[in-house]
């Protein structure tokens, strides 16, 4: 159910930070980490120094199943924190990066900060789940609430993990637009350290579908963003 990432040419005792892939809903039938799109993502995140964790987790579609998708990804987080000296990895320095409908399980770092999550990224990402229809007609209206990152932000979010999201202006999911408007702009409202990057004929999937100039400025903006905050010397 993971597959794991590792940096070339380690030194003895060299220890990487974390990059944990949260792909989005799909059917139980389906295996997002095997999709070429995110063993893609888990090559070159390894290839820029860093150890990529690939996992699948239950969030479904249309049934989000959001309580059964955190568990696993909090699952996954323990596992490899737990065994990061297999990996060469540093279990202090991690970061959460969310495709699509994964962005609604981004709303727990969000709202409990924890230390070892030193930054967050939402590609294409769901931050409000309260317009989300799917959402409302079959999670209560508490767990919608609670899995919308948008509902974490804290009157003064000047110490918000650091947060880089990008936005396709040509999504054809209207809910996740949408929701990414209002989260920036409630963000920005409440001084949060975010960085916005849009692509403005970006169709959902532009990391995947659009071969063009601003597909890979974004790409590489977000992970010049992850090494940043990750640590990583800009010389490495």
């Amino acid at each position: 159910m993971m597959d794991v990432y590792t940096p070339p040419n380690l030194s003895v005792h060299e220890l990487r930070p974390i990059v944990i892939c949260v792909p989005g809903g799909a059917g139980a039938q389906y295996k997002p980490k095997d999709w070429g799109i995110f063993q893609s993502w888990g090559r070159l995140l390894a290839a820029a120094g860093m150890v990529s964790v690939v996992f699948t987790h239950r969030l479904g579609y249309p049934k989000p199943f959001l309580s059964e998708a955190a568990a696993d990804l909090n699952f996954a987080i323990e596992y490899i924190r737990a065994n990061a000296n297999s990996f060469d990895a540093d279990p202090e320095r991690v970061c959460l990066v969310a495709w699509s409908a994964g962005g609604a399980l981004l709303a727990t770092a969000i709202r409990q900060k924890p230390s070892f999550i030193r930054c967050l990224v939402a590609i294409y990402a769901l931050l409000d789940c309260q317009q989300s229809p799917a959402h409302i007609e079959n999670e209560s209206p508490a767990s919608v609430v609670a899995f919308s990152p948008i509902s974490h932000i804290p009157v003064d979010a000047s110490s918000m993990i650091p947060m880089f999201i990008a936005r396709a202006g040509a999504d054809e999911v209207p809910a996740i637009s949408d929701s990414i408007g209002r989260f920036v702009g409630a963000a920005i409202g409440a001084n949060a350290p975010i960085t916005f990057m849009n692509h403005p004929s970006g169709e959902h999937g532009f990391d995947n579908q659009s071969d063009d100039h601003r597909s890979r400025e974004i790409i590489q903006s977000g992970i010049a963003f992850m090494r940043a905050n990750l640590g990583i010397p800009a010389s490495r």
